[in-house]
């Protein structure tokens, strides 16, 4: 019996408010699938006992459910222009095949100087907002239109800094392409990813995969530059930019490190109800069907072990209840103080700040890389 103003969820009794929040009705089964997931290839779970060997196979598994081949044999084929000079460092477009589908055009920023230059992939976040991508973190000086949009942009969530041309003045070659639907390629309309998701899936392929994909292609084209020291290459992200980057980390071994500001969290702790999980659309970008049978979030974010990591978090965030990144939290220590390796990673919770990328945030980012590349 459900009492009045109560709705029946997930087999549970909740507040109407609560329910009201996930767009569609979960099933009454709900709790017993998320006790099915047991996690088993996690390390110290899984019965592979040699971390490298566990490596492999985590790392493999997680690629064959990208459900989008390896794109290692499809040539780059660079194209430079729209070349301007920023405040100590030097603004360029270039456009790239990352896969056989689809030329993708991106900003490379390259501080003055000799070289090679240690570097960042700077990977942009969702944010419903997709008339800009690579614009949300690099000053769009190309386009006037962007630039305006990008402005108000970084006010709301960045303290009015591009993150992008931060980095570059500080001697970093920054890259940063826009993800499929974002930028010049879009723009998606938010109510319209889970039909693109769709139809990806009816193509065997994968709108999450090919974005994975991507990314470990940009990483790898961003460290084979003259200009960028191989061996010192980041990715860097907040938001959805954020998962890619540590994903980008466990995907590619061209990432010496990650740093991902607002979002990391426990599969089970995140899908409670009025999470934004359970509305679908947005997490089309960052579902991989079936992958959850053999590892969490945090146990893919460990196949990066024991590369230098940060994991930022704000206590008021919304989107990443604070049992979720306690639980993720603890695996990542676990993990890399597995390997004798704790010191290398650094996770911290700012308990005043929600889902923001502030200059706080920023400058721990940044002194972070300073340190470990």
């Amino acid at each position: 019996m459900v009492g009045a103003g109560t709705a029946l969820l997930g087999g549970r009794a909740v507040s109407a408010a609560e329910a009201a929040v996930v767009d569609g009705p979960l099933p009454d089964f709900h709790p017993a699938l998320k006790d099915a997931l047991t996690f088993p290839l996690a390390w110290g779970r899984s019965p592979i006992r040699d971390f490298r060997a566990w490596r492999r196979a985590a790392r493999a598994t997680v690629e064959e459910h990208l459900l989008v081949e390896r794109q290692d044999g499809t040539p780059y084929a660079p194209e430079f222009g729209g070349r301007s000079q920023g405040e100590g460092f030097t603004r360029e477009l270039v456009t790239v095949s990352l896969t056989r589908y689809e030329r993708v055009r991106g900003a490379l920023l390259t501080p003055h100087g000799p070289g090679p230059f240690p570097a960042v992939l700077l990977l942009h976040d969702h944010g419903a907002r997709f008339d800009i991508g690579k614009e949300k973190l690099v000053r769009p000086w190309y386009d006037d239109t962007r630039l305006a949009s990008a402005g108000a942009w970084t006010e709301k969530y960045f303290s009015g800094r591009f993150v992008g041309d931060e980095l570059a003045r500080r001697g970093y070659v920054v890259l940063c392409l826009d993800a499929l639907g974002w930028g010049d390629r879009g723009p998606l309309a938010y109510d319209r990813q889970q039909a693109l998701a769709s139809n990806f899936y009816n193509l065997g392929s994968s709108l999450a995969g090919l974005m994975a994909r991507e990314d470990q292609r940009a990483a790898a084209f961003l460290a084979g530059l003259d200009r960028v020291d191989a061996r010192r290459v980041a990715a860097v992200g907040f938001s959805m930019g954020a998962y890619r980057a540590w994903q980008t980390a466990a995907l590619s071994d061209h990432v010496a490190a990650a740093a991902s500001v607002c979002w990391m969290t426990g599969l089970k702790e995140m899908m409670v109800p009025g999470n934004n999980t359970l509305r679908g659309q947005s997490s089309f970008h960052m579902l991989h069907p079936g992958l959850a049978r053999h590892l969490d979030i945090p146990d893919v974010a460990s196949i990066a072990a024991p590369r230098p990591m940060l994991f930022l978090n704000g206590g008021l965030d919304p989107l990443f209840p604070a049992d979720g990144v306690r639980v993720a939290h603890d695996k990542l220590r676990a993990v890399w103080r597995s390997r004798h390796a704790e010191e290398r990673l650094r996770l911290k919770t700012w308990p005043e700040l929600g889902h923001v990328f502030t200059d706080p945030l920023q400058d721990e980012v940044f002194r972070w890389l300073d340190s470990v590349l």
